[in-house]
């Protein structure tokens, strides 16, 4: 189903605020896509089976030296790195490090940065001012 008119412009809208208000993730939502981080998800899903094979089988083998199960052992480890893998996969080019660029003003007079913001304030209070200033200003 089509959007309308109106819908179209209010989108453009919101499209063109987030590029404004935060520019280094509107360009990573622009290349990695709305659906986020390409994880390898076939390589994950035969290391979590393949970890609870060796878990289980090491159990129900007879295979015990000094009568520990190595084999779970092995098995429980290629589990833990197939999560870490989970974890830990990222794009490419898009997460290289981040710029040094001070970001673009906002209206009440701040710079917006990703890496904390250069004035010494807190997160948290810089959000309490943005949300202030929205509703000081008015519909």
């Amino acid at each position: 189903m089509p959007l309308s008119e109106h819908e179209q412009r209010m989108l453009k809208e919101i499209e063109s605020a987030l590029y404004a208000d935060d520019p280094k993730f509107a360009s990573s939502v622009r290349k990695t896509g709305a659906t986020g981080v390409r994880r390898p998800t076939g390589l994950v899903v035969g290391l979590g089976i393949l970890g609870v094979a060796l878990l289980v089988g090491g159990l129900a083998l007879d295979f015990k030296p000094g009568g520990f199960p190595v084999l779970s052992l092995v098995g429980f480890l290629v589990m833990f790195a197939a999560g870490v893998l989970a974890l830990r996969s990222r794009p490419g080019p898009a997460a290289a490090g981040p710029k040094k660029s001070g970001g673009p003003r906002m209206p009440g007079g701040g710079r917006t940065s990703s890496s904390g913001g250069g004035d010494g304030r807190s997160y948290s209070t810089r959000m309490e001012d943005r949300f202030r200033r929205r509703f000081e200003q008015g519909p």
